[in-house]
């Protein structure tokens, strides 16, 4: 079947190219737009959001009065991008550099523990903590049940990572402590995301909240066309019937690198275990002949006889 769509892109490079402060064009943009207190940061995955935080938030430590960066990603493997970053070596000015005790998504123990240590830190003189959405929030119930309150997130940065998962519902805790820390007043807040929309048709802020933001937006388009060597992107569409694993054989080229997307779990696609749904698919494409020890990796004998 011929592609649906066919889009060609530039090949320039710029997606990867970095200016004297060691900045892609995604982060140099944000950086221009450092010194706004509510900053809207809308890019495709992989386009450095992470780094690009890294630079905003040591700028408003340094240079702009604010005392703690606090980040908030939406599960644990996420907080690896906001690990510490040697800055310097690319021309930055400082070091992103988190403590082993503020890493709260490397932090071993229950959510009690990393509540404890994330209160521990607002009553410290630590400047950078890295947790999940989760702990931010059962950590702001206990600071807003505190003599405290609210008072503690002043001149603090609240950066939320997958902004998205923040709702204008009442219902929503994320959206509800976002309101209250921008009510605060001191506050700044970096909401970063790569898709500024949610499937239930609830907005993400209300309308009075977005328009107090500095929007930065670096396109797909921007994104693929900095690429160096990705051409064109061909997007074409297949149709089955029954389960997709029944036709999946008919779509797979295994001469061609590929990336297989396993249908979320909340999707009518799903079969409900990824695992099976993965080994399934390996069926399809051959037969396991090995698995390497040290990556995972496991090596397939394909119908043509190769190995992949």
């Amino acid at each position: 079947m011929p592609d649906f769509i066919t889009v060609e892109y530039g090949a320039t490079g710029a997606s990867k190219s970095t200016n004297d402060m060691g900045m892609r064009a995604m982060q140099a943009r944000a950086y221009d737009a450092r010194n706004s207190q509510y900053l809207l940061i809308k890019s495709p995955p992989a386009s450095g959001k992470s780094r690009a935080l890294m630079f905003l938030g040591l700028d408003k430590l340094y240079n702009q009065g604010i005392r703690k960066v606090i980040v908030a990603v939406p599960e644990k493997s996420i907080g690896n991008s906001f690990r510490s970053t040697s800055l310097t070596q690319h021309g930055f000015d400082h070091d992103w550099t988190v403590s082993p005790r503020n890493n709260l998504c490397d932090m071993l123990g229950g959510e009690g523990g990393k509540i404890n240590a994330f209160l521990r830190f607002m009553e410290s003189d630590d400047e950078i903590i890295v947790c999940t959405h989760s702990t931010l929030r059962h950590a702001f119930d206990r600071i807003m049940e505190s003599d405290a309150g609210i008072a503690a997130f002043h001149g603090c940065l609240l950066a939320v990572d997958e902004f998205h998962h923040v709702s204008a519902d009442a219902d929503n805790r994320l959206g509800e402590l976002v309101r209250s820390v921008m009510s605060e007043g001191s506050a700044h807040l970096v909401a970063m995301t790569g898709s500024y929309f949610r499937g239930d048709q609830v907005p993400v802020l209300r309308p009075e909240d977005e328009e107090k933001f500095t929007r930065v937006t670096y396109t797909y388009y921007e994104q693929l066309s900095g690429y160096e060597h990705l051409k064109t992107l061909g997007i074409g569409y297949h149709f089955y019937h029954g389960s997709y694993l029944s036709a999946i054989g008919e779509v797979l080229d295994p001469t061609k690198k590929t990336i297989i997307h396993i249908p979320n779990v909340n999707s009518q696609a799903a079969l409900g275990d990824k695992i099976k749904e993965m080994n399934s698919i390996l069926d399809v494409l051959g037969d396991v002949v090995e698995i390497d020890p040290f990556t995972g990796c496991q090596h397939l004998r394909t119908s043509d006889g190769r190995i992949h």
